[in-house]
């Protein structure tokens, strides 16, 4: 893979990588709701599942899909019932931020802990469900179809997987990053709830290109 073509190809990770979609939409809000830290396996998971969905793809899985086109369909509504059902997750979720107490603070034995919100997403979860995750089989067959010949072979669909996966990776962490940035602003109850509402909307809002597709 020549200079130009490795530019190009950074280009477009780049691009399809930073811009909003349900991966991003997610991280922003676990970044919120769980801290940067705690998002890190999520952030690696897409990622990595993203290379082997390129490789997959450029080793035959898109080609099967066109051929299949029920698995597609399955697929996708498999996708779609996922992301409803994230969404009505995220809707329902508490702040995960414990206040700390101080060592010499007494707990009255009668008194009730803060609820902690459910964990963030695994770093297995998030590459499952780059499988099942529109964007990212756009970006896969994308890059494909732009970048490997006919007869490019396993070496340059692997070359084509791992560039588009890291550039992918500091481009979908400043989503996370971001959401960690905004924690402090949404310490509150009231704002982190509707925080988290409206990132469920936008959730489900991109499914709608799914529908389409």
């Amino acid at each position: 893979m020549d200079v130009q073509t490795v530019l190009a190809v950074s280009s477009f990770a780049t691009v399809t990588s930073i811009t909003p979609g349900p991966n991003n939409m997610m991280l922003l809000a676990s970044g919120v709701n769980h801290g940067l830290r705690a998002t890190v396996p999520h952030i690696l998971g897409i990622s990595v599942g993203f290379f082997v969905l390129l490789v997959a793809a450029g080793l035959g899985a898109g080609a099967l899909l066109a051929q299949w086109p029920q698995l597609h369909q399955g697929l996708k509504a498999l996708g779609v019932g996922y992301m409803v059902w994230l969404a009505w997750k995220l809707w329902h979720a508490e702040s995960s931020a414990v206040p700390a107490i101080p060592v010499s603070a007494t707990v009255p034995v009668t008194g009730t802990l803060p609820q902690v919100a459910s964990r963030p997403m695994s770093f297995w979860g998030a590459a499952a469900f780059q499988w099942v995750n529109p964007k990212a089989w756009m970006m896969a067959l994308g890059a494909v179809a732009g970048f490997i010949g006919p007869h490019g072979g396993v070496w340059a669909v692997l070359v084509l997987g791992a560039l588009c996966a890291a550039v992918n990776l500091p481009c979908v962490s400043l989503w996370a990053f971001g959401g960690a940035k905004l924690s402090g602003w949404l310490a509150q109850d009231s704002r982190r709830r509707r925080f988290n509402a409206v990132m469920a909307l936008l959730l489900l809002a991109s499914i709608w290109p799914m529908l389409n597709a």
